[in-house]
């Protein structure tokens, strides 16, 4: 009786915090980014120079991730071999090589090993190989063993555990040794285009514009670069990358990219829980069967005299039904399961992270190639989910993007005055083992979309990995994954149990790890397409998922200083362009931008 009057009383409240919120039709201003308020229509802009500076470079590379790097080392050993001069300038948004890196990781080195055949001898951080592999299925209380040998997606012998971070920023290293250019805090901003409709290069941010969009006395415009072939290597979701897409079709033919939110943290622990070369997986609880996701933990080798080392986290698909899902606190219940609280009792938290990936594979691999350039890496969807590995092949699409660059420019297909598209990329993509691989698991994902869910994804995968992926038929992923979101009245709210400090931490504490910067007197770069759609469509129909799904508390729903309902509510500063909310908002009204250059989270090796 007490329950039912519990439950009654919870929907009644519900249902008159829904009313209020719709109460008022007030909604005030909360974006002012040019891209939404144009300044040629805003008269602070009247007499302001938009004049921009130019830089012209041979290949120009957006993104300073395994992609970007690798592409760039890759150009300029080909120059060297070949006695070729040739300029290549790569930008990167965060303030130094690797700041905004994030990633389990796992690494294959197959990719490495090619590009850099003696890395060890040059002190790459690939210091900790994997001596030792678990697999589990986490109930309630428990937990049930999955075997794991040779032939499996996620075997791990041979492969490396790192601290992504740092083998970025070594790899910065390398490019700068053999001539590459590397521009870090170098937001690109805008394509730029030829008179002929092909990609010209593009233009970095401007400095200098107050919040409420009005030009400060120390106003910079940004630089124009301009390329014969660009190559975008964004990371996931890339900004720039997603109007390239829009400008050329790129998605036409495949199906909408479908991703995954990982959150990770660094802990110092015990010594006697830390098991150097350990890399262990679980599927299951907390998340429900109809909730794609799952752990990582891997156990880190550090010098005699360190701390020892264990990364965690948690990985939960994006395509999640219940608007109620926090992707953060279920990271956080994860850790109060018994088999995992123990390995981190006793333990110190040192670092937070999160990240969007993509998880789409196969099906929703757009065409890579346009006039001007080309898409490398995670930009360009090439994460293998079930290896849960993507550094390999991001790496090995650089490295191919280079090569057909190179030919292009010294060729002299490629030039300023004309745009060629470098078709051969996709060439050697198709007969890579980046292609070969990702369709032959291109089932496994989409597997899980059936009414078994996690049961009968892990079946399918296993009868799929059986037969090599050579069915002969492609599976869906369904849809967009903004669009499975269900309407609150539809699902239960989900209780998560309250942070100890301990091992559980609240997520304003977990932002402050993450180094987060941005200059404060900025418009936002969270920016709406329509500022009335937050109340009025996700706050009303949804509950406002996006105070939920962000894991760096940028969006909150607070009151109107009027008292008539709520509004929303953007705190930019605290955003660790993880791309979430670009992706998951329902109405997809978020259109995430960048801010100034430099902007951001500053992970150390994440």
């Amino acid at each position: 009786m007490a329950t039912a009057l519990v439950s009654s009383s919870r929907q009644v409240g519900r249902l008159t915090n829904a009313a209020r919120r719709l109460y008022s039709d007030v909604y005030p201003k909360i974006t002012t980014h040019y891209t939404i308020h144009p300044r040629d229509k805003d008269p602070r802009w009247k007499d302001v120079s938009m004049e921009r500076v130019a830089e012209e470079t041979d290949i120009l590379i957006i993104g300073g991730g395994p992609a970007g790097m690798a592409a760039a080392i890759r150009a300029r050993q080909i120059a060297e071999e070949k006695g070729a001069e040739l300029r290549v300038t790569l930008l990167e948004k965060a303030a130094e090589a690797g700041g905004h890196i994030l990633s389990g990781a796992c690494v294959d080195p197959i990719a490495l090993n090619e590009l850099i055949p003696d890395w060890k001898e040059k002190g790459a951080p690939l210091n900790t190989e994997v001596t030792s592999d678990k697999f589990g299925l986490l109930t309630k209380s428990g937990r049930i063993p999955i075997p794991v040998f040779a032939g499996l997606p996620n075997y791990n012998h041979g492969n490396y555990v790192v601290r992504l971070g740092h083998l970025v920023r070594w790899m910065s290293e390398q490019a700068e040794a053999v001539g590459a250019e590397v521009w870090p805090g170098c937001a690109g901003a805008e394509l730029l285009f030829r008179d002929d409709g092909s990609l010209k290069g593009v233009a970095t941010g401007d400095v200098g514009i107050s919040k409420d969009g009005s030009p400060k006395d120390m106003f910079e415009r940004g630089m124009e670069f301009h390329s014969k072939i660009t190559i975008f290597a964004e990371g996931c979701h890339g900004h720039l990358t997603k109007m390239v897409s829009n400008k050329f079709n790129l998605r036409e033919k495949s199906e909408p990219q479908s991703y995954g939110i990982g959150l990770k943290e660094l802990w110092e622990v015990k010594p006697e829980n830390h098991k150097p070369g350990l890399v262990e997986h679980t599927i299951g609880w907390p998340l429900d069967k109809n909730t794609y996701g799952g752990s990582f933990i891997y156990h880190l080798k550090v010098e005699e005299g360190e701390a020892p080392l264990v990364a965690v986290g948690f990985v939960v698909g994006l395509d999640y039904a219940n608007p109620y899902i926090s992707p953060f606190r279920e990271f956080q219940k994860f850790k109060t399961h018994p088999y995992v609280k123990p390995m981190f009792e006793g333990g110190t938290r040192i670092a937070y992270g999160a990240r969007a990936l993509v998880e789409g594979g196969w099906q929703c691999l757009p065409v890579p190639v346009f006039p001007g350039g080309c898409l490398a890496g995670d930009t360009a969807g090439f994460l293998n989910v079930p290896r849960i590995k993507g550094t390999h092949n991001a790496m090995k699409s650089g490295m191919l993007a280079a090569e057909t660059a190179v030919d292009m420019v010294l060729s002299g297909v490629a030039t300023h005055e004309t745009g060629a598209t470098p078709t051969a990329y996709e060439d050697k993509l198709k007969e890579s083992y980046v292609y070969k691989e990702l369709k032959q698991v291109r089932n496994c994902r989409p597997s899980f979309h059936t009414s078994l869910g996690l049961y009968g994804g892990v079946a399918y995968s296993a009868f799929s990995t059986l037969v090599r992926g050579k069915e002969p038929w492609t599976l869906s992923h369904g849809g967009a994954d903004h669009a499975r979101l269900k309407p609150s009245k539809a699902c239960q709210p989900i209780e998560y149990p309250k942070p100890d400090g301990v091992l559980t931490f609240d997520l304003l504490s977990s932002v402050a790890l993450t180094g987060t910067n941005h200059e404060a007197d900025q418009p936002a770069h969270l920016t709406l397409k329509d500022d009335s759609v937050p109340v009025k469509r996700n706050l009303a129909e949804f509950d406002g998922p996006e105070a939920r799904f962000c894991p760096a508390g940028v969006y909150e729903f607070v009151p109107m200083e009027t008292g008539d309902g709520q509004r929303l509510q953007i705190n930019a500063q605290n955003c660790i362009h993880c791309k979430t909310c670009d992706i998951k908002d329902p109405s997809q009204n978020i259109n995430w931008v960048v801010p100034e250059g430099g902007g951001g989270p500053a992970y150390n090796g994440m």
